[in-house]
């Protein structure tokens, strides 16, 4: 009895029926198909599993697993991680910027209480400035000192470094001291009366971050020393290196002039300046 139940399941899946398509105005036969249950579940199962298929292709290789809940967690995960880095660097530097601008602004207009000023850190970065300094020449250096006497340049050197290890920096310019430093009233660097057309130059190594004309100060340049000194040179003729160029100790990097609201007469007013504030360049060179 029970073998003749599975034969009798059996054949009816493989029990063939005819399926015709007919014209319905003619009644014509179009197209006929010989299927059992057996080919009818192969064929379904078989388009059921390829049109999974390919919707999980589409899903994985298009945006639509965007919207998938659970599917791109990692990948957001991972790009809101890195997301939050580049923020705080960002920040981090937004913030080194402003405290740079800062210091240049203060640098630029003299706004800075006298009473501010560490004398200890002072003190300290004349101590740490470093002894041995490269006098060697670049080849650009010699194009822009031409109307310098080779003896005048290499006498300057010499002159700035014979008489204490101290004095590391070269005077920018050769003349006579016509007013000192005076934090007290607001003069926060020396004036060099020399004649109009006189080379201004470097007093280190450093990069050029400011070169540009100033009502009151006429035509300035601004120079970014290691060991956090900035120098500073004021009413100028003319400049003859723009922001951005580095600069040798030495080198041409302006004129004498009588240039800006502020000036009396043909002068250089030059200011050395440490960590953001004002000191006396007499402490670092010999004039």
């Amino acid at each position: 009895m029970g073998l003749k139940k599975k034969n009798r399941g059996i054949r009816k899946w493989l029990f063939k029926y005819r399926v015709v398509i007919m014209n319905e105005d003619t009644l014509a036969d179009v197209a006929t198909f010989r299927l059992n249950r057996l080919n009818v579940f192969v064929y379904s199962s078989l388009f059921a599993i390829l049109l999974i298929t390919l919707t999980s292709l589409v899903i994985i290789y298009s945006p639509l697993r965007q919207y998938i809940l659970g599917f791109s967690e990692a990948d957001l995960k991972k790009r809101i991680v890195d997301l939050t880095f580049q923020t705080d660097s960002l920040q981090q530097r937004i913030s080194t910027n402003e405290a740079y601008f800062s210091s240049l602004q203060k640098v630029l207009t003299g706004d800075i209480h006298p009473d501010k000023i560490n004398k200890d850190s002072i003190l300290n970065a004349v101590q740490q400035i470093p002894t041995e300094v490269d006098l060697q020449a670049s080849e650009e250096e010699m194009k822009l000192r031409s109307e310098v006497a080779e003896e005048e340049r290499y006498n300057v050197f010499d002159e700035a470094t014979s008489n204490s290890n101290n004095k590391t920096f070269f005077p920018p310019a050769k003349g006579t001291l016509s007013t000192k430093f005076k934090a007290n009233e607001r003069h926060f660097g020396i004036d060099i009366a020399a004649k109009e057309g006189d080379p201004v130059k470097a007093v280190s190594n450093g990069t050029v971050v400011f070169s540009e004309w100033s009502a009151q100060t006429g035509f300035v340049i601004i120079i970014e020393h290691p060991n956090n000194f900035i120098s500073v040179y004021k009413h100028n003729a003319k400049l003859t290196k723009k922001q951005g160029d580095v600069v040798s100790s030495g080198e041409v990097i302006a004129t004498i002039g009588n240039t800006g609201e502020l000036s009396s007469g043909a002068h250089l007013h030059f200011e050395l300046w440490h960590e953001g504030y004002p000191v006396d360049p007499l402490h670092y060179m010999n004039f």
